[in-house]
C-alpha cells in the first residue's frame, strides 16, 4: 500500500520546509514507511504518480453500469507540521475503508507552521499556495481520466484553515481562462472545524460562490464547542463566526448541508481528552471518531440520499442535521 501526498513545501538542504514552493513535489512511499516523508520519497515525475495512482485506485460499477473510481484530497488545517499531516492521513486511510469507502486517499499538504503562534502567517501561506490544489491536483486528477481512460470521482476533506486553502484555490481558480476551460468539478466537499466566516456560505457570496459552483454538494460538519475557533474569534474581535462552530446559514444553497456535531460532541467524544489537550481535541476530535467517521464514508459514497445516512436525523430544516451515536456505539 502506498501514501500519496501532494505537498506545495520549498525544499532546502535535502528537507522540506515550512516556506511556499514554486511547483508541487508528488510524493508516494509505502505506507509503512516512517513518517515524515522527505524528498527521497519523491515520484520521478507527476505523471508516473498520477499513473500509479490511478491503477491503486479500487474501481466499482456503479448503478449505471460505469466503471469509476473515487479518490479523497484531504486538506489539513493550519500549525500541522508534516507529522501530524501524515499521521491524519494514515488515520483517514485506515479508517474510511473500515467504513465502506472503497477509494484512495491523497492528501494536500500546504506549508504551514507547527505553533499556534503562527495563525497568520499560516493564513498567507495557505492563500500563496491554495491554487496549487486546483491546477496540481484537482485538474490533473480530471485530465488523468481522459489521459488513462478511468472514471473518477474526486472528493474534498478539508480540516480548519484547509478550507480556506480550498475557498482560496477555487475563487482563483475561476479567475484564470485556462482553467476556466477545463473540467475540474468535484463531487463531494466535506468541511470540518472549517475556519471560514459563516456568513461567507450563503448563496451567491463572492469569496465561496465558486466552491458551490464546482461540486455536487457540501456538508459542513460544526461543532458549538470547538475551542480553537472561539480562540480564533476573539483574534478577529469577535465579529466573524466560524462556519466550524455556528454551522451553516440559512441562506446557504440548496446544495449545502448542515450536520451538527454538538451534542455528539459533548457527550461521547469530549471525554476522550482532558486539561489543556481538550482544547485542540475539540477541534480535531473527528480523526478516528467511528461515528464520524461512519457519516463521512456515506457521504461520500454518494449512493443514499442525505436524508437516509444513518448517523444523522433532521435538524429543523431539510438540508439540516444532527450527528448522533448509533445503538451500541
Amino acid at each position: 500500500m502506498t501514501d500519496y501526498i501532494m505537498t506545495a513545501r520549498a525544499i532546502s538542504n535535502g528537507a522540506f520546509t515550512d516556506d511556499a514552493a514554486e511547483n508541487v513535489t508528488f510524493i508516494a512511499m509505502p505506507d509503512a514507511a516512517p513518517a515524515p516523508f522527505t524528498p527521497a520519497d519523491a515520484s520521478p515525475s507527476a505523471d508516473a504518480w498520477l499513473q500509479q495512482l490511478i491503477d491503486d485506485t479500487p474501481k466499482q460499477t456503479d448503478g449505471t453500469g460505469v466503471e469509476r473510481g473515487d479518490v479523497l484530497i484531504f486538506i489539513h488545517g493550519y500549525n500541522n507540521d508534516i507529522s501530524v499531516v501524515i499521521e491524519r492521513h494514515r488515520i483517514l486511510k485506515r479508517d474510511l475503508p473500515a467504513h465502506g469507502f472503497v477509494g484512495t486517499i491523497v492528501s494536500f499538504d500546504w506549508p504551514c507552521g507547527d505553533t499556534a503562534l503562527a495563525y497568520f502567517p499560516d493564513r498567507v501561506k495557505a492563500k500563496k499556495t491554495a491554487f496549487a490544489l486546483v491546477s496540481d491536483g484537482i485538474r490533473r486528477l480530471a485530465q488523468g481520466q481522459v489521459r488513462f481512460d478511468c472514471d473518477l470521482n474526486v472528493h474534498l476533506l478539508a480540516h480548519s484553515t484547509g478550507a480556506y486553502v480550498v475557498q482560496e484555490a477555487f475563487d482563483d481558480a475561476d479567475d484564470r481562462p485556462a482553467i476556466q476551460a477545463a473540467n475540474w468539478t468535484v463531487s463531494q466537499i466535506a468541511f470540518i472545524s472549517a475556519d471560514l466566516a459563516a456568513r461567507s456560505l450563503v448563496a451567491g457570496d463572492s469569496e465561496t460562490e465558486s466552491i458551490f459552483g464546482h461540486c455536487v454538494r457540501l456538508t459542513n460538519y460544526a461543532n458549538a464547542f470547538d475551542q480553537v475557533l472561539q480562540i480564533s474569534n476573539v483574534k478577529r474581535a469577535g465579529i466573524e463566526p466560524r462556519v466550524g462552530r455556528v454551522g451553516l446559514p440559512d441562506a446557504a444553497p440548496t446544495t449545502a448541508v448542515n450536520v451538527d456535531c454538538s451534542s455528539y460532541y459533548r457527550q461521547v467524544a469530549s471525554k476522550r481528552a482532558t486539561g489543556a489537550a481538550a482544547i485542540a481535541a475539540s477541534h480535531s476530535w473527528q480523526f478516528g471518531d467511528p461515528v464520524f467517521t461512519e457519516d463521512l464514508a456515506q457521504t461520500l459514497n454518494g449512493d443514499l440520499d442525505r436524508s437516509a445516512i444513518s448517523t444523522r436525523v433532521r435538524g429543523e430544516s431539510a438540508n439540516r442535521f444532527i450527528l448522533f451515536p448509533p445503538a451500541g456505539a
